[in-house]
């Protein structure tokens, strides 16, 4: 449902641009909001519905191929919707509380987003990054 809350316990990947990893290492900037943008989006990996870790990737990778220049270096960061909201909550100066929700696209249904994130807010993106549990190639 369009606007629905993510549950805590479940998880969502975020695409990062190869200018966004430096020697295979992702950087706090693949969870800065760009200009204009309203949230941060994400895929929620168990919308689609797949039997393991493995097939999620397949459908998301697939998205990713008909969205984005999926560069050599491109990313997929896994983060857990509750790990990162309680880290940001309880690590940020102001206590603040992102949500994760159901942003579906036409062309890609388990689009999410992260909101309540301010432009250029480099110590919350630093806060999300930590929180990363998973790195995979955004390439097949």
């Amino acid at each position: 449902m369009k606007g629905g809350k993510v549950p805590d316990q479940n998880h969502v990947a975020r695409f990062c641009r190869p200018m966004q990893t430096a020697e295979g290492q992702l950087q706090a900037t693949a969870f800065m909001l760009r200009e204009g943008e309203e949230s941060l989006s994400v895929n929620w990996l168990e919308f689609l519905n797949c039997s393991n870790r493995e097939s999620e990737l397949t459908k998301i990778r697939k998205i990713y191929s008909e969205t984005f220049t999926v560069g050599a270096r491109s990313r997929i960061a896994i983060l857990n919707v509750g790990e990162v909201r309680k880290k940001v909550l309880t690590e940020s100066p102001d206590n603040r509380n992102i949500e994760v929700l159901h942003d579906p696209l036409i062309n890609d249904p388990s689009h999410s987003g992260i909101y309540n994130l301010k432009q250029d807010d480099e110590l919350i993106a630093e806060l999300i990054l930590q929180t990363v549990l998973e790195t995979y190639s955004a390439r097949k």
